[in-house]
């Protein structure tokens, strides 16, 4: 009776260490895929190609809100092409699943049309992120959709 109870408690303790891991993990993973977020932002208010480049995977697809698909090339030099102000991000949630992990959350921004007339966008979305081989984070697929504010 009293090894059953001691492999009983072992057994626990051990259910109890390995769920505690996977949270911190779990955790760890949501803190790294928002910071990741977080840049790319930084990114597209700087107008800056260069700073989102490595944050995509080489077939990385984009959905805009348009419903123009694009792929990584295409997405990153319409970033240099924005003529707009700072744009930025709310409710931003990530909820990991091993190595992948899916963000979202709220982009408001002002961007000038073609005409220079001020639009105010609100865009609700999603991005997938996966945990590369080579052990770095890259957003695979993004879909962005207009909402009214």
């Amino acid at each position: 009776m009293k090894k059953a109870w001691i492999w009983c408690s072992l057994v626990l303790l051990a259910v109890v260490s390995a769920a505690w891991s996977q949270a911190q993990t779990t955790g760890g993973t949501e803190k790294a895929v928002a910071a990741l977020e977080a840049q790319s932002l930084h990114a597209q208010n700087a107008n800056n190609p260069d700073l989102l480049t490595p944050l995509l995977a080489d077939k990385f697809v984009n959905t805009s809100p348009d419903g123009k698909v694009t792929g990584k090339a295409e997405t990153v030099a319409e970033v240099g092409s924005y003529v707009k102000d700072s744009g930025t991000n709310s409710e931003v949630k990530v909820i990991a699943y091993g190595d992948a992990a899916i963000a979202t959350g709220i982009w408001k921004m002002k961007m000038k049309d073609p005409a220079g007339k001020i639009n105010d966008l609100n865009i609700q979305w999603t991005d997938t992120w996966v945990k590369m081989p080579n052990g770095k984070w890259q957003c695979v697929a993004s879909h962005g959709s207009s909402i009214k504010m």
